[in-house]
């Protein structure tokens, strides 16, 4: 399809059937009837004072009569939308609503965008502050760095719900995912390996925290100015936590001998010849620049046919694609009504879908990607499908399991399985 006529289709898709439909991607669902005048009279007033008034004596009651416990809040300041930059609160709000979609489609939770008129930390971290009790959970989105890693901790100090910045925990709950599968393909220790992160961003420094936790302790950064060692002295403190004592300066050089390489940065930035240049043994890329990888994987393929690569794109194996952890991990935290959502959750997580990717796969994932009998667990397999609706028992249940395990879960009456087969069920009904 023609670029042109693809961007038509979009715009299209976006805007409303006919002139008095509705625009956009959301809406709302009324979920008790509201027919007769006992019903209207229970909707609204006089009987809505009642639950009020139990709420007044508990404010936890807020999860027994009204939809807080199943309610995500996707907030965004717009300075870091996707691959467009700052683009402005209101031009980010098509893409607030396509993360409610996706909350709704993947994991049943209802969402709600809310795009904020400002830039400044202190003013977000105060609007969120104040309306976050509406909540059970805050989807922090497409906030600049560094400002989002004080934003987001901030809010966790002041917040009673999971506060949740998807840019940089998904992509680090889906890599690492792939990351303990290729060790267990490998035989290798996460001790052991050498990882390169290119970029310097948000997703980037939380994925290496992340691969910090599973174990690796040789982590080489890059930002724009190339790698970050410990004779810089332009670096924030969140890149500064990466910094060390090391000769190399530029990509080409940090590449060398590495066993795994995530980008997180623009197209190309990978030659055939970095690739030749990594560990001899297994070597892995997560190319996630979109729409154009670091590399394409055909081209790291031919440089290295034992290359084991995944990128952000559908038309390729090994999909590193949020959408196989943000739904899941809220709907887990809000089932148990999480008050936050731990580093032993996001593990939770990550260790799930490694699991899944092991397991046979569905006929039905099978044909949505057009792959046949090749979808089994090794090199172009290390992820689980966007399309398999495991994914949410599975994952869901990990991490309300992990909150309990945490202390953070505000209900401990959990029976595992019963709660497996609820998310099954809501899984068949997608």
């Amino acid at each position: 399809m023609a670029e042109k006529d693809f961007k038509q289709e979009c715009l299209d898709y976006h805007k409303a059937r006919d002139e008095f439909d509705t625009n956009g991607k959301i809406g709302t669902l009324v979920t008790k009837p509201c027919d007769t005048e006992k019903e209207l009279a229970m909707a609204y007033s006089p009987g809505v004072a009642y639950p009020c008034l139990e709420i007044e004596k508990n404010i936890d009651d807020a999860y027994e009569y009204t939809n807080k416990g199943n309610l995500v809040a996707v907030i965004s300041d717009g300075t870091a939308v996707l691959g467009l930059g700052d683009i402005g609160h209101l031009a980010s709000k098509p893409v607030m609503e396509g993360k409610a979609v996706l909350f709704k489609k993947f994991a049943n939770v209802d969402a709600v965008d809310i795009e904020i008129n400002t830039k400044d930390p202190e003013e977000i971290i105060e609007t969120v502050a104040r309306i976050a009790d509406s909540f059970g959970g805050i989807n922090l989105e497409d906030i600049k760095a560094p400002k989002c890693f004080e934003i987001e901790r901030r809010l966790k100090e002041i917040c009673n719900v999971p506060v949740f910045h998807d840019d940089q925990h998904g992509t680090a709950v889906i890599t690492t995912a792939g990351l303990i599968n290729v060790l267990e393909m490998s035989g290798k220790k996460p001790e052991n390996l050498k990882v390169v992160v290119i970029g310097a961003g948000a997703s980037g420094i939380a994925c290496a925290t992340m691969y910090k936790a599973l174990g690796v302790k040789n982590i080489t950064m890059l930002d724009s100015k190339g790698v970050i060692h410990s004779g810089r002295d332009d670096l924030n403190e969140y890149k500064k936590a990466f910094a060390f004592d090391t000769p190399d300066r530029t990509l080409e050089d940090a590449i060398k001998g590495a066993d795994m390489v995530l980008g997180l940065s623009g197209p190309d930035l990978i030659t055939p010849e970095m690739v030749k240049s990594m560990t001899k043994d297994n070597p892995i890329i997560f190319a996630c620049a979109n729409p154009i990888p670091e590399i394409m994987p055909p081209v790291a393929k031919e440089a290295r046919p034992d290359i084991i690569i995944g990128t952000g794109r559908s038309d390729f194996p090994n999909q590193v694609n949020n959408v196989l952890g943000f739904p899941q991990i809220f709907r887990g935290a809000l089932d148990v009504r999480a008050s936050k959502i731990t580093e032993n959750m996001k593990m939770a997580a990550a260790k799930a879908l490694a699991a899944l990717a092991k397991e046979p796969v569905p006929d039905y994932v099978k044909k949505a990607h057009g792959r046949g009998d090749d979808m089994t667990f090794g090199p172009d397999y290390i992820i689980p499908s966007p399309f398999d609706k495991r994914v949410l028992p599975w994952v869901a249940t990990a991490v309300a399991k992990a909150a309990i395990e945490d202390g953070v879960a505000r209900l401990t009456d959990f029976d595992e399985e019963k709660y497996f087969k609820h998310l099954e069920a809501l899984a068949e009904r997608r």
